[in-house]
């Protein structure tokens, strides 16, 4: 009897030690979606006030804060509002729906674009809060990763200076999430506009693909599969790989994709396809260029790349995307991370807006990684940092001193590269792989708070 009294209390402690945690866990959620708000709020109104700030800036001091982009855009607009192709601007190579929802530029003021592109990034951290709730992790980190998009100098500043990436990552971001939710149409349709939008987010099509198997089928037939019985085992095979989800999404995708360009291509004709399209696949600039790429770009100026040199640029980009696909594919966040940072690093082309790609996508992989950011990740931060600060100073020397510093700047180009690699193989070393899906169902991660301290 004394044995069976000491056991129930023993039990009833242990309910009540439970108890206690689950309040104390929920109490601190609260406090941090508290603390979400409230930082939203914030940044929502210093987004206003750089956008307010930008018209005084503009107007007294002799360097611009609006981005040249941001005009190019506004020009687009006003001449579809007049009733002219966007493309009788010079250097608008975009898809004629960014001058479209930039209409109110003419009609309203001219604050209303870089407004919705900021009000775009607020999405994003939305998103990413979404993103990271849904793969388990807690209400602390997913604060500490919103956080670092929010008030990360890079993204306010492009998206109040009038750059549209924002939009690009918040359709990304939606992309993930459908995925996540099981909506494969929504997610193929997103998938179609934002390749529209942008090419690059095509490099994401394999992983996606590779994601949507068996695992997928039953998340989203809710455990259900389908039995082979007789069937051959080459005729099962075949099934599985081409599964609904996958055909669905290569169908959806593809239609959006090509119906948007067929309607532009029937309103605007061939100018639409070269500015729009075609520039940007054999784009060759080597101005404001970080790529290694710049320096031969710019000696074969006149005469232009030849194939060769094409292929020695596309091989390695191409090579190094299917060996982050093969290896990452199932955790996929972390893939589009990958990714899109080699994308950017092997490019022919690289100017600074483009590391707004993957700064979205770093924090859904934060609370992943088993660096300190105290140490580990502030080491990483001022390679890149320092690397990039190296290559600027070269820049100006060439820029606004008129020195002749392209060799040096050439150098400083391969020192970047070699942080990139360097970033990119830490992270690697450093993450903690988590499959989306296991088992038909979306797997929570199973984090330790220490992973995102500052310590």
């Amino acid at each position: 009897m004394q044995l069976q009294f000491l056991s129930d209390q023993l039990g009833l402690r242990a309910e009540e030690l439970e108890r206690n945690m689950a309040l104390k866990k929920l109490m601190d959620d609260e406090m941090w979606t508290k603390r979400s708000a409230l930082m939203m709020w914030t940044a929502g109104f210093m987004r206003l006030l750089l956008v307010v700030y930008a018209e005084w800036h503009d107007a007294h001091l002799e360097v611009p804060y609006t981005d040249i982009d941001y005009y190019v855009f506004s020009d687009a607009a006003a001449l579809i509002h007049l009733g002219k192709s966007p493309f009788d601007r010079a250097t608008y190579r975009y898809t004629p729906l960014l001058a479209l929802v930039l209409l109110p530029n003419s009609t309203l003021h001219r604050c209303w674009g870089k407004l919705l592109f900021s009000f775009a990034d607020l999405i994003v951290a939305l998103l990413i809060r979404k993103i990271l709730n849904l793969r388990g992790v807690s209400e602390r980190q997913c604060f500490i990763s919103a956080a670092t998009w929010l008030f990360n100098p890079f993204t306010f500043t492009v998206g109040t200076r009038g750059n549209c990436e924002a939009l690009v990552c918040a359709m990304i971001l939606w992309l993930l999430l459908c995925i996540m939710s099981g909506r494969v149409i929504q997610a193929a349709f997103w998938f179609g506009v934002v390749v529209h939008v942008r090419i690059y987010p095509i490099i994401y099509v394999l992983p996606v693909l590779l994601l949507l198997d068996g695992d997928y089928v039953k998340m989203v037939a809710k455990g259900s599969s389908n039995d082979p019985g007789a069937s051959s085992r080459l005729k099962h095979s075949l099934r599985s790989f081409f599964n609904w989800p996958r055909v669905v999404f290569g169908a959806v995708s593809g239609s959006v994709f090509f119906a948007l360009c067929g309607l532009f291509y029937f309103i605007y004709g061939t100018q639409y396809l070269h500015e729009a399209l075609f520039y940007h696949l054999t784009r060759s600039d080597h101005r404001h260029n970080f790529s290694i790429y710049f320096y031969s770009i710019y000696l074969n100026d006149d005469v232009g790349l030849t194939l060769a040199q094409r292929l020695l640029a596309f091989v390695p980009q191409m090579s190094v995307q299917l060996v982050l696909v093969a290896f990452f594919a199932k955790d996929l966040p972390f893939c589009f991370f990958l990714q899109t940072v080699a994308f950017v690093t092997f490019n022919k082309v690289i100017t600074a807006q483009y590391f707004v790609w993957f700064f979205c996508l770093l924090p859904l992989i934060l609370p992943f990684t088993s660096l300190k950011l105290r140490w580990g990740g502030a080491a990483l931060m001022s390679v890149w940092t320092g690397a990039q600060v190296h290559w600027l100073g070269w820049a100006y020397l060439l820029e606004f001193r008129g020195k002749n510093t392209f060799l040096p700047l050439w150098v400083a180009s391969i020192v970047f590269f070699a942080a990139n690699i360097v970033v990119m193989v830490t992270i690697i070393r450093h993450h903690s792989f988590c499959p989306m899906f296991q088992g038909g169902v979306l797997s929570y991660a199973r984090l330790k708070s220490r992973r995102i301290k500052g310590e």
